[in-house]
């Protein structure tokens, strides 16, 4: 299975943005509910959001409470590209980025039990 590229992490400070992309086999993008975790140093391993983008361009959307209004996943089927915005970053956003995927059926909801896929994107935010 060929990795997906992930990109877009760095270094900001608090209150800044960053976009995350993920760039996926075609494959698998257009038949998997796809999602980005996190994981931070000393922390258990989370999930972030989710997406499933169905057919008609109707999209189903999960996101963990602490970051709802404030990042938005969407997915770009024409570049297999999925994107993570990220706004009024906090401290605690802190973490390697990694874009995941789980082929249907599947929920965007549970991308916190999807396997790590790729490399990953380091985020850190200074307060």
């Amino acid at each position: 299975q060929v990795q997906p590229v992930e990109s877009g992490g760095g270094s900001v400070q608090a209150g800044g943005s960053l976009r995350l992309s993920c760039v996926a086999d075609r494959s698998i993008i257009s038949r998997s509910c796809m999602g980005w975790l996190r994981q931070a140093p000393g922390k258990q391993r989370e999930g972030v959001a989710g997406i499933y983008s169905g057919r008609g361009g109707t999209d189903t959307t999960y996101y963990t409470d602490s970051v709802k209004g404030r990042f938005t996943i969407s997915q770009d089927n024409s570049k297999n590209t999925l994107y993570l915005q990220m706004n009024s970053l906090k401290p605690e956003d802190s973490g390697m980025y990694y874009c995941v995927a789980k082929f249907t059926p599947c929920s965007p909801a549970d991308v916190g039990s999807y396997g790590p896929w790729g490399q990953g994107t380091q985020v850190t935010v200074s307060s």
